[in-house]
């Protein structure tokens, strides 16, 4: 049991990708791309609880290999391309109360974000926990992007601004714009059930490095991300 056994962690991860195909059970650096977000769960020692919530028997079966519980398959209908993935999370609770109902906190870390670590979980735990937020989200800063100068472009190429008045500051005398990632979300569970949405009135940003934070959702996005990966490996293998 951990030390923080009022925390649970939940794992999304349906099958049907369709840009890039069985991508949460395909192997990245020698591993299927799950059990990244499934060990760095377990090294964390935050969690009592580190459940993968799926509608395929396939990936059941390789996260329970690598050390998560999967009390059931998900209805299909929470696995399709328009269902909000708090919902899946939140059937999870639902269909586990009363076992549940001692549990204060919940995790929602998506398995297509196999860059975030144990230290990731920890630190972002500690600010949602000293924020007192009802809810938080990772972010990460755009980088090499700049969002401010962001421009819609028509059939005819012509370009529009969307940000108008920045178009003509430096960069360097803008704000800072974060992206969300789907790498850590947490919630208080009474928070989650009742609003339905990580996307509450109280609801925190936790800043999350772009190569930990990373979404895999293209094909580009999975190789930069296996990059990324191999250099991780080769750091810590040195």
């Amino acid at each position: 049991m951990s030390k923080y056994s009022n925390s649970i962690a939940i794992i999304p991860a349906r099958s049907g990708s369709k840009r890039v195909p069985h991508k949460n059970i395909r192997e990245m650096c020698g591993k299927p791309l799950i059990a990244y977000t499934i060990e760095a769960a377990i090294k964390c020692g935050i969690f009592s609880k580190i459940i993968v919530t799926t509608d395929s028997t396939e990936i059941a079966d390789i996260s329970k290999k690598y050390g998560a519980e999967i009390p059931f398959l998900r209805n299909k209908q929470l696995s399709d391309d328009h269902c909000p993935i708090s919902l899946a999370t939140l059937d999870v609770i639902e269909k586990l109360l009363p076992e549940l109902s001692d549990y204060s906190f919940v995790a929602q870390l998506m398995a297509n974000c196999p860059l975030r670590d144990e230290f990731d979980i920890i630190n972002s735990y500690n600010q949602f926990i000293e924020t007192n937020a009802d809810a938080q989200i990772s972010v990460m800063k755009y980088g090499w992007f700049n969002p401010w100068w962001a421009m819609e472009r028509d059939s005819n190429y012509v370009l529009s601004p969307i940000f108008n008045e920045r178009l003509n500051q430096r960069s360097q005398d803008l704000p800072d714009l974060f992206s969300p990632t789907g790498a850590i979300w947490w919630a208080k569970i009474d928070v989650l059930r009742n609003e339905k949405t990580f996307h509450c009135k109280n609801r925190k940003g936790w800043e999350i490095s772009m190569q930990n934070g990373i979404d895999i959702d293209t094909t580009d996005d999975w190789n930069f991300a296996e990059i990324l990966m191999q250099h991780k490996q080769k750091k810590y293998d040195s």
